[in-house]
């Protein structure tokens, strides 16, 4: 697996007028133009803090995925209460938050089971008037497991859709600082469930190799490129 920096990784498989397309829509979301500082929270439990919770709504750009969940006002704030950006699949479990206000958010779909099996046939319960953008592979899905050493061309394996989120953060904007909470891969790489800030627990998928997504992540904050909200 290669931990060189993400501009060296896109350069190599990235079609730049693409990619330019999708970071101009994903800055239209954001609350400023000049995207400085990105918060990419995936959906591990996380414990009370005010501090972080405060940290990721200061983002300018707040991206979050599949099954994720807000503060409440009558409730501890531990994860902020801005989203921005939902990355998700079609597999998505639904919270009470995945589509509540889902006029107001960018909805950036990952597919990468479509280089296999997958059919292009959106869940008949998510809104029908739903505007999302298919995350495209060759852009984004195709580097992404090139860094991560995963033959994604040739065998169903890929990336989770939580490491897809701060990929296309790092990929799009390359010059702000990405702010990660909520991925437990990289305090336990070998777990074989995933468990979520809500809803039941669930194996993780045969395709994922989340120890090389671990290793990813902490390359990036090893080299100042992210942060890590504990």
């Amino acid at each position: 697996m290669t931990t060189t920096l993400i501009s060296d990784q896109v350069r190599a498989g990235g079609t730049p007028s693409v990619l330019g397309v999708l970071a101009d829509l994903v800055r239209a979301y954001a609350t400023r133009p000049e995207v400085r500082q990105i918060a990419v929270v995936a959906n591990a439990p996380l414990t009370p803090s005010a501090q972080r919770a405060q940290l990721i709504d200061a983002c300018d750009l707040v991206l979050r995925c599949n099954s994720f969940i807000l503060d409440r006002p009558d409730e501890p704030p531990q994860q902020g209460s801005r989203v921005d950006v939902v990355v998700l699949n079609r597999g998505l479990r639904a919270t009470p938050f995945s589509f509540a206000g889902y006029r107001e958010r960018l909805y950036l779909m990952v597919e990468p089971g479509r280089l296999h099996w997958e059919p292009e046939v959106n869940p008949d319960w998510w809104p029908a008037d739903l505007g999302l953008l298919p995350v495209p592979n060759r852009e984004i899905t195709l580097p992404l497991s090139d860094a991560l050493g995963l033959p994604t061309r040739d065998e169903a394996m890929w990336a989770t859709t939580g490491l897809m989120a701060a990929w296309i953060a790092a990929v799009l904007f390359p010059q702000a600082e990405l702010l990660l909470s909520g991925f437990s891969m990289l305090d336990n790489p070998d777990q074989k469930v995933w468990r979520h800030a809500w809803g039941d627990v669930c194996i993780v998928g045969p395709e994922h190799r989340i120890a090389a997504e671990g290793r990813l992540l902490r390359s990036w904050i090893d080299i100042g490129r992210a942060r890590l909200l504990a």
